[in-house]
């Protein structure tokens, strides 16, 4: 019987006639299924958890989206923060390395970005087609002068940030062993922790103003009754500097074991200062490296014009000479 069903198809439809048929029957049990998969009740527990997520997001969205911030930016939160708690803490744990602590400073750095990128992408259009624009003109020039000011406006707060961690990093890198051995003294001198800390941050507001900031929220922060082990692991958090987060280990693990604060400061101020001497000994190393490519650029091209020369030019009148 199949073997006279499969001839009769093959008569009727031709070799790829059995192939046609199952996917024929194929397509009708596909339609066949969809109105029994509307008409299924959805799973209780899928439901249940579609419903925790969505309350998790909105719990979410609303510890992100703070009303209490700025009440006109608040009307565009939604453009001006990052979607994610995860994002958001890194560009807020960003904009505090480089010094921008208010309420604000997210949503003034995205704000920024939005602004610099659609004002400059408006500008680079109206500049080339008012001035540029030619008949002939191919895509790949249109595209430059339209989206490139674009892309620099979006990615220039994002490079000025960048920039001032790396100042802000590198003052406090230059300005920390100088504050260690400060504190060392007023801890010496029998002061507390909390008051050298306060002395030394008034000490280095001429000289190193990043770090004396940093110094000063400890002290504010120590005020307010805020722990102290949680405050000085925030201030390593806000640096950046792994000099700092070393120093914050040292005085953590010397309040956990019970040994004296002032040996702590003392061995590690000392060791600081190695490094301090290492560092300069290793950009001193590099100088020569520099001076002899730099040398080498300015010395040997007119060198080789004073040597080579003259034998170029007696060539050339030989050659007239010849002819």
């Amino acid at each position: 019987m199949l073997d006279t069903l499969n001839s009769l198809i093959i008569a009727r439809l031709g070799p790829a006639g059995p192939l046609m048929v199952v996917a024929g029957l194929a397509f009708v049990l596909i339609l066949a299924s969809i109105p029994l998969m509307l008409r299924s009740r959805p799973d209780p527990m899928d439901k249940l958890r579609e419903t925790s997520r969505q309350s998790m997001e909105k719990e979410t969205r609303a510890v992100l989206r703070d009303t209490r911030r700025n009440e006109k930016l608040n009307k565009y939160a939604q453009y001006l923060e990052p979607t994610t708690e995860e994002e958001l803490s890194a560009v807020r744990r960003k904009l505090m390395q480089a010094g921008y602590r208010s309420r604000d400073a997210v949503r003034l750095y995205y704000l920024a970005q939005m602004v610099l990128g659609l004002g400059l992408l408006a500008l680079g259009s109206v500049y080339y087609l008012l001035v540029l624009d030619t008949p002939d003109a191919p895509l790949h020039t249109k595209m430059l002068w339209m989206i490139t000011p674009g892309a620099f406006g979006y990615y220039a707060p994002k490079y000025w940030v960048t920039r001032r961690v790396e100042e802000r990093r590198q003052q406090i890198e230059e300005g920390f062993p100088d504050a260690l051995d400060m504190m060392l003294v007023c801890v010496e001198a029998g002061q507390s922790l909390d008051q050298s800390i306060n002395r030394v941050s008034r000490e280095l507001r001429a000289s190193y103003a990043a770090l004396a900031d940093e110094f000063e929220i400890v002290c504010h922060e120590l005020k307010a009754g805020k722990e102290k082990s949680a405050v000085l692991a925030d201030m390593g958090d806000r640096c950046g500097v792994n000099d700092v987060s070393s120093f914050v280990v040292v005085l953590n693990q010397a309040a956990n074991f019970g040994t004296s604060i002032a040996d702590a400061l003392r061995v590690y101020a000392a060791e600081m200062r190695d490094k301090r001497v290492m560092r300069a000994e290793e950009k001193a190393n590099k100088l020569p490296t520099k001076m002899t490519l730099t040398t080498m650029m300015l010395t040997v091209p007119p060198l080789m014009i004073i040597l080579v020369g003259p034998s170029l030019v007696g060539i050339g009148k030989l050659a007239t000479f010849a002819n």
